[in-house]
């Protein structure tokens, strides 16, 4: 078994797909799992923005700001659900924009989406990273490093197969619902009984952000609420991703993907805003290196029978947060595909791997998002500005074109979806201005920026793919010319020394053309006249050419040669070139051994009628052996 089954498992049959499809229960655990955990950092970068202006009454404002967060994602769950009905291929808003509103505003939801899924990746994990160093706070200093092993970690699981996937993630998804249930009841119980304090902090504290313990409405402002409001929105991520991978549950995939969807929301609702009324009823402070709900959490549980609940807290929160990933592994992987199939990607992105899983899109993830915590030192809070103005673009798109789908189709009950998409689209579009208004300066302009140039990518991409297919077009055969000129067509054998990998290439070469030309690039003239010598005493009956660089560089004489020799055809000829490539026995050796191959290769390929040929030489010393003993029994091993 070699490193890549052992690694990914054993491959599977095209035919095993139908098995790869996700249900209910799996589905769920896998595409709720980003807006589930936004419970983690959602509610604290609300109070982040609050508790330093207003003090102690930011906990009287904190729920009215998660009321319109809410309402909003009541919203979306409800538009989406249309979505999955009238678009069960997936796509969720790329596919509605592209047939509603045409191809620009399609990749504008394309380039945003794609900026989401790659920012939640980072920011899930750098938050699972914050958790784990709230409990160990001897990693602080390693956290880049903790957080990119979570990537990997996740990334290989992916590869695994989105069965295997979504068994390795499902589980800690579950206990992460259940915990946060518990932790919200048992915590929302003791403050009805009376029997729990809101915290108190020491007024020196270096941890606590915020030193203004006093409660003030002097600071509160539209402006304030709206800053707030668009911070506490990265809750509403990853509520598209079901959308997106409809045909990834099993049939009927779009009963199955509309039951996730509610049963998504449904969590989503009752987790966030009750870990709001949870911590303003408890009045946590946000600190630099505790998060907010390991606080409640502590809280909650201290001083009671089940304190190990705490622990329980902080592992599948820090769970939680990694999985949240494994939505975008998920979701962003299928859009690549149908972009792919729309040619606005590289067509890489529209193979499966060997567990049927869309690995170059995985892979593709991996890569950014690593670099993207490396370049922000897996800091939450210096991406989350990042992180929802991609998700809130497609958002205002998708709303919009189901406006104008139930307008043009005017379908079963489209008077009062129109209304519900319309609510929609005002809202988002609101709130998109809101984000980048109040997120600009901390960062949101890079998204800004990149998302044109990620567009500006796509339609070269697909200008390149539309001209060579209109190259490669072919509306009646006919042959290019006869077949009396094949036998003339030279042929150049490249050679480094007379050897036997010589002569296994002048046989191929003979039974393709009867014009074989043996070229060397010789460095040294000493060596040139030396091997024209012996070339001469073997009494080699093809002709033999040197071409000497006295600046030691064989790639340059050697396209000059062959450009002079393309310019000598005549019609209907080509010119084919045979290179040696040495094989080893293990990949180590090759770095024994030059790759001017691959050079040669490249070069050979700028040209229209030349053709390379790559005659493989295998060096066996274990079969060469057994060859010699074969022809004489007799001798000895060496």
């Amino acid at each position: 078994m070699n490193l890549k089954n052992i690694i990914l498992g054993k491959p599977l049959k095209n035919s095993d797909i139908s098995n790869e499809k996700l249900s209910k229960v799996w589905g769920l655990s896998v595409l709720a799992s980003d807006a589930v955990s936004s419970v983690a950092y959602a509610g604290e970068e609300i109070l982040l923005v609050l508790v330093p202006v207003m003090g102690l009454s930011a906990f009287h404002v904190a729920p009215l700001v998660t009321l319109p967060i809410l309402l909003l994602l009541v919203v979306l769950i409800i538009s989406y659900s249309q979505v999955i009905a009238a678009y069960p291929k997936g796509g969720g808003a790329y596919s509605v924009t592209k047939e509603n509103l045409g191809k620009y505003p399609a990749l504008v939801v394309a380039t945003a989406l794609i900026t989401d899924y790659i920012m939640t990746v980072a920011v899930s994990i750098s938050s699972a990273t914050a958790a784990i160093t709230s409990v160990f706070p001897q990693l602080i200093n390693y956290k880049v490093l903790v957080a990119l092993c979570f990537v990997l970690f996740i990334t290989i699981g992916n590869l695994r197969g989105i069965r295997e996937s979504a068994k390795l993630f499902g589980i800690p998804t579950y206990i992460f619902i259940f915990s946060m249930a518990i932790l919200i009841i048992v915590g929302l119980t003791r403050v009805a009984l009376h029997n729990i304090q809101p915290l108190t902090y020491a007024p020196n504290d270096p941890n606590v952000i915020s030193q203004n313990f006093n409660s003030s409405v002097a600071g509160i402002s539209i402006a304030l609420l709206l800053h707030a409001f668009s911070s506490g929105c990265s809750a509403l991520t990853g509520v598209e991703a079901v959308s997106n991978a409809v045909p990834s549950f099993k049939e009927p995939s779009q009963r199955n993907a509309k039951t996730v969807l509610y049963m998504l929301g449904g969590i989503s609702i009752f987790l966030f805003g009750g870990s709001i009324l949870l911590e303003s009823a408890l009045q946590v402070m946000p600190m630099k290196n505790v998060t907010v709900i390991s606080q409640v959490a502590s809280a909650v549980f201290n001083g009671t029978w089940f304190s190990f609940m705490y622990y329980v807290i902080q592992i599948f929160t820090a769970l939680i947060l990694i999985l949240a990933a494994n939505t975008a592994y998920n979701g962003l992987p299928i859009l690549l595909y149908i972009l792919a199939h729309d040619n606005y990607v590289p067509r890489q992105f529209a193979h499966r791997g060997t567990k049927l899983s869309f690995s170059n899109g995985i892979l593709f993830i991996f890569v950014v998002a690593s670099l993207l915590i490396i370049g922000f030192g897996a800091d939450t809070h210096r991406m989350i500005p990042l992180y929802t103005i991609g998700v809130f673009i497609s958002f205002t798109l998708c709303q919009f074109s189901m406006m104008r789908y139930w307008l043009r189709t005017k379908a079963k009950g489209w008077k009062y979806k129109i209304w519900i998409n319309g609510l929609g689209t005002l809202m988002t579009l609101v709130d998109t201005f809101v984000i980048v208004y109040n997120k600009f300066l901390d960062g949101a302009w890079m998204v800004i920026a990149a998302m044109p140039v990620l567009m500006a990518f796509m339609i070269y991409v697909n200008r390149h793919y539309t001209y060579v297919g209109k190259q490669l077009e072919l509306k009646q055969f006919g042959p290019y010319h006869s077949d009396t000129s094949v036998g003339d067509s030279p042929c150049i054998v490249l050679m480094q020394s007379i050897n036997k990998s010589l002569l296994k290439s002048l046989n191929y070469a003979k039974t393709i053309s009867d014009n074989t030309i043996v070229l060397h690039i010789c460095r040294h003239p000493e060596h040139a006249a030396e091997l024209k010598k012996q070339w001469e005493e073997l009494n080699i009956p093809i002709p033999l050419e040197v071409v000497l660089t006295p600046y030691r560089d064989i790639m340059k004489p050697f396209d000059d040669y062959i450009w002079a020799k393309e310019a000598q055809l005549k019609h209907g000829q080509f010119i084919s070139v045979i290179i040696v490539k040495f094989v080893t026995d293990h990949w180590y050796d090759n770095l024994l051994h030059s790759q001017n191959t691959y050079f040669f290769e490249r070069m050979l390929s700028k040209h229209k009628n030349v053709t390379a040929t790559i005659m493989p030489f295998h060096y066996n010393q274990n079969q060469e052996q057994l060859r010699l003993h074969s022809e004489n029994p007799s001798s000895e091993k060496t």
